[in-house]
């Protein structure tokens, strides 16, 4: 009987201890049920993992720099030919941005980001084998940029739905991994280097991407209910008022005496039995099976669109399209030159790297302070992002001016704070009401990083050609310069085009509501009039 009772205890507290686990482990893959937009919850684990995501995705991408030198000497290419790698992987990345887009609606965004982990990595490992540069173009560009493509997307799209108030500092603050990242390993990749080569160095990058993986389960889909709201019918209150009425008397009488009881037949205080003999007594016998047949008739679930076209509509975000095609120009290249430009006005291969990492850290700032500044209100963000292309612009045109360590140092922090405040804040920008909105962002994101991808194949490669045609690299810092310029001339033309937009829809709207109003016998007694007249000259005649 004892060794009876101390297994019938065991196997309970083994039963209770799987019911935990399998708990826990649907409380992590169920999704987060809110009536409304939470502004945190499970939203602060979200921005966690989107923190790493950004490091390991945009930050390895910014950091791919250090490799350059060694993947020319090692292949014998040129530069322009070495800076395709990143080009195509960029290219891929925002060109298949609405087949990420259309994966995440079809199959969530918790797969789709650990399926893009899984590429990412697969692509590093088996580029770091890889024994010409055309081997790279394939691995590191196709099979790498197409989990780049899986794996950002689909985070800052669902971390944007757990956020409203707080949307723009919660998300330059988890956008800061990216800085971090090249704070780290920079300098980190670089001595790695000097040990155990670049292949092997490449080789560990990718084995660390695979945790990508793990920050994907824990986006955690969120579905926002909103609360019903129980109207009363004009019928019920006038049956309600009708009964008031009736038993006015009798309430008056059994309140006049001190018991405390108070009696109605109020359909309020009714049951639900008494209330549904009452209302097939009062209403008709037809309305009644007509109440019955509607309410047997299985209700659709509405489709859900996996890509919404409708915005290429959208004059305003037409224009912001065009402004994210030309800032490409500007975010990558000079990430990528800083270091060479370094090296060629004499600066040693680790004090370029720390500009490069000093950099990140100015971006870091520029990412906090502008979610700051926008989480204020009333402000119109899209002026202050606007400003902050204009100076970024001129930090781009003062690299070719510096000739010294502290001259680029300089024109390095203040790029990376201006880069800070646009790089964070220009894909959740397509949130506000200003660019799209919240309902549209998914679509908006995936149209829109898929146009910025013409100038993220032909941003690097042209500054590419250009520094091998005039041996200068501050050529390259001039052509994005240029890019950022017209940028900055597109994003100033979103609000009036959105203005002139919305203009024109009221009175369309007005139109068509005109029309619908016309009654069908409109011009039946013209008809009838016109008759009348025929027949008339047909009796005369």
């Amino acid at each position: 009987m004892v060794w009876q009772s101390v297994l019938i205890s065991s196997s309970s507290l083994l039963l209770q201890a799987k019911m935990t686990v399998k708990a826990t482990r649907m409380s992590c893959i169920a999704p987060s049920v809110y009536t409304k937009v939470p502004d945190g919850g499970w939203g602060w684990v979200v921005a966690f993992a989107f923190f790493f995501v950004e490091a390991l995705t945009y930050g390895i991408i910014k950091s791919f720099g250090v490799f350059f030198t060694d993947l020319m000497e090692s292949f014998d290419e040129s530069n322009s030919r070495i800076s395709w790698i990143i080009s195509i992987c960029v290219f891929v990345l925002t060109f298949t941005a609405p087949l990420s887009t259309i994966l995440s609606n079809r199959f969530g965004h918790r797969l789709v980001v650990m399926i893009g982990g899984l590429l990412i990595s697969t692509g590093m490992v088996v580029g770091s084998f890889a024994r010409t540069v055309t081997e790279m173009y394939i691995s590191i560009g196709i099979v790498s940029g197409l989990g780049y493509c899986l794996t950002f997307l689909p985070t800052v799209t669902i971390l944007s739905q757990y956020f409203e108030k707080k949307r723009s500092l919660v998300t330059a603050v988890a956008s800061t991994g990216e800085c971090f990242a090249v704070f780290s390993f920079a300098p980190a990749i670089t001595a790695l280097k000097e040990h155990i080569g670049w292949r092997h160095s490449l080789l560990f990058v990718g084995l660390l991407q695979l945790g990508i993986v793990a920050c994907g389960a824990l986006l955690r889909p969120i579905i926002i209910k909103a609360q019903e709201v129980v109207k009363v019918s004009p019928v019920e209150e006038q049956r309600e008022t009708k009964y008031m009425f009736e038993n006015e008397q009798t309430r008056t009488s059994i309140d006049s005496i001190d018991s405390g009881v108070e009696v109605t037949t109020s359909p309020r205080n009714m049951s639900e039995d008494a209330k549904l003999k009452l209302k097939t007594e009062d209403e008709p016998k037809e309305n009644t099976e007509m109440l019955t047949e509607s309410s047997s008739i299985p209700t659709k679930e509405p489709k859900i669109q996996l890509l919404d076209f409708s915005i290429l509509k959208d004059y305003g975000f037409i224009c912001y399209a065009l402004f994210g095609l030309f800032a490409t120009l500007g975010f990558f290249a000079p990430s990528l030159y800083i270091i060479p430009l370094g090296i060629s006005l004499g600066i040693n291969k680790d004090s370029s790297a720390y500009i490069l990492s000093a950099m990140a850290i100015a971006e870091v700032f520029g990412r906090i302070s502008a979610g700051w500044v926008l989480n204020k209100k009333p402000i119109r963000k899209i002026y202050i992002e606007l400003i902050s292309v204009i100076l970024l612009d001129v930090a781009l045109f003062a690299f070719p001016l510096a000739y010294e360590f502290w001259g680029l140092m300089m024109c390095s922090i203040f790029f990376g704070f201006m880069l800070g405040t646009v790089a964070g804040t220009h894909i959740p920008m397509l949130a506000e009401d200003d660019v799209v909105g919240i309902e549209r962002m998914s679509s908006a994101a995936g149209v829109y990083v898929f146009i910025q991808s013409l100038s993220g194949l032909a941003g690097p490669p042209l500054a590419g050609v250009l520094v091998d045609t005039t041996k200068n690299y501050s050529s390259a810092f001039y052509s994005c310069a240029a890019g950022m310029l017209l940028a900055a001339v597109f994003l100033s033309l979103v609000t009036p085009c959105k203005k002139c937009q919305s203009k024109k829809q009221p009175l369309q709207e007005k139109v068509s509501k005109t029309l619908q109003e016309v009654p069908d016998d409109f011009i039946e007694p013209d008809l009838g009039k016109n008759e009348e007249t025929v027949r008339s000259c047909d009796s005369m005649a």
